[in-house]
């Protein structure tokens, strides 16, 4: 295995980045993604964001719900409700727990139609067969797997990163 990326090295303004590693996440006890293609967005004293391909995610979870938010350099994002069984007496909803950018800056184009998740939301999500940790903060979408080193944006421990 490579060295851990330190986060601290991570750019300002975040950067981009195509990967093959293996991602999975399990949500409300269903496979919402299993994918070997996925993008990392990397920032400053942010564990990696992971992005998944339409293509390998279960849109039919996915509902999309009012309002967004606004980030300096992707721009506009919408969210997205994970809801099984909706409209039944046994529907399970997440709110809020997914996010895209159908039509990011010019210099994260790439993200169009991608989506994020919330880790802390789902059952689980798995890096490479290593199950990871939400980023502190129920902000964040960071990703902290043995391949970063902290600190991290949102740690309690460093509130002068919060």
């Amino acid at each position: 295995m490579a060295s851990p990326e330190r986060v601290c090295d991570y750019p300002r303004p975040p950067t981009l980045v195509a990967s093959e590693e293996h991602i999975r996440v399990e949500a409300l006890g269903q496979l919402l993604c299993d994918s070997h293609r996925c993008l990392r967005v990397l920032e400053t004293f942010h564990p990696p964001t992971y992005y998944l391909p339409p293509e390998d995610l279960r849109l039919d979870l996915l509902l999309p719900v009012s309002g967004g938010s606004y980030c300096e350099w992707k721009g506009i994002a919408s969210y997205y409700d994970l809801v099984v069984d909706p409209g039944l007496v046994s529907e399970r909803r997440l709110r809020r727990a997914a996010w895209s950018y159908h039509q990011p800056s010019p210099a994260y184009g790439a993200l169009a139609g991608w989506f994020a998740v919330y880790p802390a939301l789902m059952d689980g999500c798995w890096l490479d067969g290593e199950r990871i940790t939400a980023q502190p903060g129920g902000f964040y979408g960071g990703w902290i797997s043995s391949k970063v080193l902290g600190p991290f944006k949102g740690d309690p421990l460093h509130p002068e990163l919060i």
